[in-house]
């Protein structure tokens, strides 16, 4: 299935362009800084870096028929000279950064439950037939930890995702002693056998989740969307932006804690490289 785009008549495309063009210049009331991407105009919010993709938001369309998760709600996405730009309503609320280290136990705990609730309600959408790691279409999954490029696949299997992950080396390929120890664990763990994909957020950091006071109001950037392992919402959450470090702290109260996953991610950046 290909991605589509969505209410892109001639005035949406015109007005969104034009809109994005002047507050990228910030001819506009308020924008984003300039190196997201992003353009605020009035209640709505235009989405353009040049990773965005139209599975983005088809993704969230997606989520907002099959949960009751709070996304942002798409208005127009096209492409135009190369580029997808996807127009959203905006979400009133801060991101959990702000102000996390205020919060009293009492109001951790009312978020952390909010967002089991929401892993879930991810974790219970079954994948279509036959799907392997992709995004919602079936297409390339993107992810900016991805070792060399940010866009990979799409793969049939979780094993062909693993074997691109570490570049195709096998247990018959080591030969250092020293590092066979801890790469024949990554690649027994790698082709152990999975049950199958599971739809991840893939990057549930405190920076993509919105609350208003104790409620969670919003989950954003749906970019690294997909059909991944069923480890993958826990590392990718725990890799988290340097600025947001405090948060590894906080994934698993709401996930399911994955230490020996995490060990194996840790041991496949270490040796392949990704941020």
């Amino acid at each position: 299935m290909e991605p589509k785009s969505f209410n892109d008549g001639f005035l949406n495309r015109f007005l969104t362009l034009s809109a994005f063009k002047l507050g990228s210049k910030g001819y506009l009331w308020r924008r984003a800084n300039r190196s997201s991407h992003v353009v605020f105009v009035s209640k709505y919010c235009i989405k353009s870096t040049p990773f965005t993709t139209l599975a983005e938001a088809n993704t969230m369309q997606f989520v907002m028929e099959n949960t009751s998760i709070p996304v942002p709600r798409v208005i127009c996405a096209f492409k135009h000279a190369g580029r997808t730009y996807i127009v959203m309503e905006r979400i009133s609320g801060q991101n959990l950064a702000q102000g996390w280290a205020r919060r009293s136990e009492a109001s951790k705990a009312r978020i952390h439950e909010q967002l089991r609730s929401i892993v879930l309600q991810l974790r219970s959408i079954s994948p279509p037939t036959n799907m392997g790691v992709a995004n919602i279409h079936g297409g390339p999954v993107y992810d900016q930890r991805f070792p060399k490029q940010s866009s990979w696949g799409p793969f049939k299997t979780i094993h062909d995702f693993h074997r691109e992950l570490r570049n195709g080396i096998e247990v018959e390929h080591l030969q250092d002693p020293s590092l066979a120890a801890e790469l024949r664990g990554l690649i027994d763990f790698h082709n152990q056998s999975w049950a199958g994909p599971i739809f991840t957020h893939g990057d549930l950091s405190s920076l993509n989740i919105l609350a208003r006071g104790d409620e969670i109001v919003g989950i954003i950037d749906w970019e690294t969307a997909g059909w991944m392992p069923p480890y993958w919402e826990y590392t990718s959450a725990w890799n988290v932006n340097p600025q947001n470090k405090f948060w590894q702290e906080e994934v698993g109260k709401y996930l399911t804690p994955m230490a020996h996953e995490l060990e194996m991610e840790k041991i496949r950046q270490r040796y392949f490289g990704d941020v």
